[in-house]
């Protein structure tokens, strides 16, 4: 289970975000009132499925014995707020000495991480408040 706990003070959408051995800065950029000192909640979210894409392709490759040297994946992430609608665009590439069958099945492999089930399976959110 993965668990980060998130604090602002009187800072304006500043925040501080911490698992039990890291730290990060979350922000808005300045165009929307932040001091764009860290990523955007949305950058955040995009990250995590660019991570997990690249880090699950690493693993398959690895234990396949595969050559693959990197992976870059970029991914965009729009909002439709009127449809209540999210948009998430990963690009992957590839590289080292992969054939085509290794490079089918290294997309067939990214969209199976578990952030990108996570992301497109139903969803449910308890929100409550602490003490």
């Amino acid at each position: 289970m993965a668990k980060v706990q998130a604090h602002i003070g009187n800072e304006t959408y500043t925040t501080t975000i911490k698992t039990s051995a890291h730290e990060i800065i979350a922000d808005e950029p300045k165009d929307k009132g932040g001091l764009d000192l860290g990523f955007s909640p949305a950058e955040l979210l995009a990250a995590s499925l660019s991570a997990c894409t690249s880090v699950t392709l690493r693993m398959y490759a690895n234990r396949k014995g595969w050559d693959l040297q990197g992976v870059t994946t970029d991914v965009t992430f729009e909002r439709d707020i009127v449809n209540n609608r999210s948009f998430f665009a990963v690009n992957i590439r590839l590289e080292g000495n992969l054939g085509p069958e290794e490079r089918s099945r290294l997309l067939h492999i990214a969209k199976n991480c578990p952030i990108h089930k996570a992301l497109t399976a139903p969803i449910q959110i308890e929100t409550e408040l602490g003490n």
